[in-house]
């Protein structure tokens, strides 16, 4: 069977269904493919902090009602190193804040919208295959979730299907302009069902490791430690896991609240970056694109900053036939990129700690440096609440 529309999104994740509710406020039609069921999407972990231009896109798109009245507007967050624990007010800084509200919710909001607005989605598909992107006439080839071989013409597709997709190797050659980090460490991340201990997240720089206390509700937490990149999951029982944390965490006058965990996983810490990001009729956004370690809570954010720059392109494309904006997408979402990648790379190599006495000694002048001079803390600020 062969469908038609005017963008086929591929990828049913967040950047996906933003960009197809972005584009249908504007009156462009799309159909959205995804190689994973529907359940499964919504349930990913994923991110959890998002900046002001996210919020306020989310707004503009009709989804960010329930993410107001259950979000957590945060203020700022604390940076640690033993014995010290600061605040960095981001109100006070650079007069922005940023809202903890979990990646499962933004997904839930948007399956709710695209429900009410009858959506054409397709989940559970295989085969996926890429045609003619070079032309003004693409076409998406792929297989349904019942076996059927469907097609999909369009005018443009939108490629927002993470770092494994298909979209991003539709792009001839494109390996020559990818370049990649991969760190020497690792996140263990935790689930707990314990309320927060403390209002804002913390940054703990320790000597055996980084940590993170983070928070998803009133009632659930989100934590992470620095491991090995190997390290074995199994080894860490919920015991060894609170322990660990309560030790890189430790304050005086202050306790770590513990309570049942409900998942646990590593997390591997990467940099990557394609410098194509389109090809003819061929966009990427998101982590089809770029992927930066979770440090500076960027990865959900960045591509948020994608969909909105290519929503742009794709209305003046389709409605003015603005080839020239088009062809501008590359070169204006990452000049963002790079800058994001920039400060989650140094975010990351501030926090995380790699045995060598001299390297921690620098870490810990640098993070005593953002804490005393208000300029380098401003600077944290305005990159973390990603003012553009």
């Amino acid at each position: 069977m062969t469908f038609k529309t005017r963008v086929a999104i591929i990828g049913a994740g967040p950047a996906g269904l933003i960009l197809a509710r972005y584009l249908a406020i504007h009156n462009i039609d799309t159909i959205v493919i995804e190689n994973r069921s529907r359940e499964y999407v919504q349930s990913r972990v994923r991110a959890g902090i998002l900046e002001a231009q996210l919020v306020a896109l989310l707004d503009e798109i009709g989804v960010g009602e329930r993410l107001h009245k259950e979000g957590f507007e945060h203020q700022g967050i604390y940076l640690q190193i033993p014995g010290n624990r600061h605040h960095i007010n981001f109100k006070e800084l650079v007069d922005q804040t940023v809202w903890a509200y979990g990646q499962t919710e933004i997904q839930r909001d948007l399956h709710k919208a695209c429900d009410v607005q009858g959506q054409k989605n397709f989940y559970e598909v295989t085969d996926v295959n890429l045609v003619d992107v070079n032309s003004t006439k693409p076409k998406v080839h792929f297989t349904d979730a019942h076996g059927i071989k469907q097609v999909i013409e369009c005018e443009a597709i939108a490629g927002c299907d993470g770092f494994w997709g298909v979209s991003r190797k539709a792009i001839p050659n494109v390996e020559k302009d990818c370049f990649e980090k991969v760190y020497p460490f690792s996140w263990l991340g935790i689930m707990a069902n314990v309320k927060p201990s403390i209002d804002e997240l913390v940054y703990a720089w320790h000597p055996k490791g980084f940590a993170l206390n983070s928070m998803r509700s009133e009632k659930v937490t989100r934590l992470y430690l620095q491991v090995e990149p190997n390290d074995d999951l199994a080894k860490w029982s919920d015991e060894r896991c609170w322990d660990e944390l309560s030790e890189r965490l430790a304050l005086d006058g202050w306790e770590l609240e513990r309570g049942p965990i409900t998942e646990k996983s590593i997390l591997a810490m990467r940099s990557f970056v394609s410098n194509k990001m389109q090809y003819g009729r061929l966009f990427l956004a998101g982590d089809a694109a770029h992927t930066v370690p979770p440090t500076g809570a960027k990865g959900l954010n960045l591509a948020a900053n994608d969909v909105r720059l290519l929503g742009e392109t794709l209305v003046e494309l389709l409605t003015k036939n603005n080839q020239d904006f088009a062809d501008d997408y590359s070169r204006k979402a990452l000049e963002k990129v790079w800058g994001a990648t920039r400060f989650s790379w140094w975010f990351t190599s501030m926090m995380h700690t790699n045995g060598d006495p001299f390297d921690a000694q620098l870490q810990l002048a640098q993070i005593n440096h953002v804490i005393k001079s208000k300029y380098a803390a401003a600077d944290l600020a305005e990159k973390y609440v990603g003012v553009r």
